[in-house]
């Protein structure tokens, strides 16, 4: 049997290999594609240049905007680049370097979206004191914090998945190189391979989703408190596009990365969710349901004319 040095390369063989099927996907991914460059970027400068967009849930959203560019970016240039070529072909390399930027750039978000439900808490528990807790160097710092954290999870996994020997067998039936992916072509042991994955995935991706649900009921409770009905309408507005964002999210990728790994069209779509279309909608979530970004965005485009 050989080993993954001498296999140089694996087969993707994405959505369908019917040509006319993957013209037609290749024109709806490359709008989506466009669609969420031009939306981060629109999110990108409007809190950049926007004085009105100073506070620190704008910072995060701009991070986000910022994730989002990348995350999209690590996946969707080799799908549209597989919808045209035959040969759909990636190196081994190609493939694990792709599986550290899918894993890398998926835990940051989910680390900074428990960082925004924090946020999020924060300006409805203590609004007086928002400003202050919720500082610059507090803001910067959580930022590095989940950027940091979520490389040094996928370096581990990545580090661990070197180990692997891959043998005759080289189709991957997916459209991106994810580490559950790999297993099934791997002649070697896969056990501790799969084992970090299923601690990081539990540490990391479920100890972001408790502390966001921990945060949501702190935040229910406080506004359980609020004796006026405008005022707890007002504090839910505030939250309700985090809320969208962390369920297209969650309800996604962890889901892919805990299911077994089949090949089915369900592990796909659920691929595509996480990978393609959530970078998509985030801006449209923030813009369509936050009043200030809309006004700001209004602000732009009159400058702009």
């Amino acid at each position: 049997m050989r080993n993954h040095s001498a296999v140089s390369e694996f087969v993707l063989l994405g959505l369908s290999d019917d040509l006319l099927i993957e013209a037609l996907l290749f024109m709806i991914f490359l709008a989506i594609y466009l669609l969420t460059i031009l939306g981060n970027l629109m999110m990108l400068l409007v809190v950049r240049t926007d004085t009105h967009l100073c506070t620190p849930m704008y910072f995060f959203l701009g991070q986000l905007s910022f994730l989002d560019l990348c995350h999209s970016s690590v996946t969707v240039p080799k799908l549209l680049e597989n919808l045209l070529s035959e040969k759909k072909t990636i190196s081994v390399e190609g493939c694990l370097a792709q599986v550290f930027f899918v894993f890398a750039t998926g835990g940051t978000e989910s680390c900074l979206l428990a960082v925004m439900a924090y946020d999020r808490y924060v300006a409805i528990s203590s609004p007086l004191l928002y400003g202050q807790v919720m500082n610059r160097q507090l803001c910067i710092g959580l930022v590095w914090g989940s950027w940091g954290l979520a490389f040094l999870d996928a370096l581990i996994n990545i580090l661990v998945a070197l180990k692997l020997d891959f043998c005759e067998a080289q189709n991957i039936h997916h459209f991106i190189c994810e580490l559950p992916s790999l297993y099934p072509l791997s002649c070697s042991d896969v056990s501790a391979s799969f084992t970090t994955l299923l601690c990081s995935s539990l540490l990391h991706f479920i100890g972001n989703f408790l502390l966001i649900v921990f945060s949501y009921i702190r935040i229910l409770l406080t506004i359980l408190g609020i004796r006026s009905t405008s005022g707890r309408s007002k504090a839910f507005s505030t939250c309700s596009s985090h809320l969208t964002a962390v369920s297209f999210f969650y309800g996604s990728g962890l889901l892919r990365y805990l299911m077994p790994n089949s090949g089915s069209t369900q592990e796909l779509i659920f691929s595509l969710q996480y990978s393609v279309i959530t970078p998509m909608l985030n801006p449209l979530i923030y813009s369509l349901k936050n009043k200030e970004v809309k006004a700001a965005v209004r602000r732009m485009l009159r400058k702009c004319s």
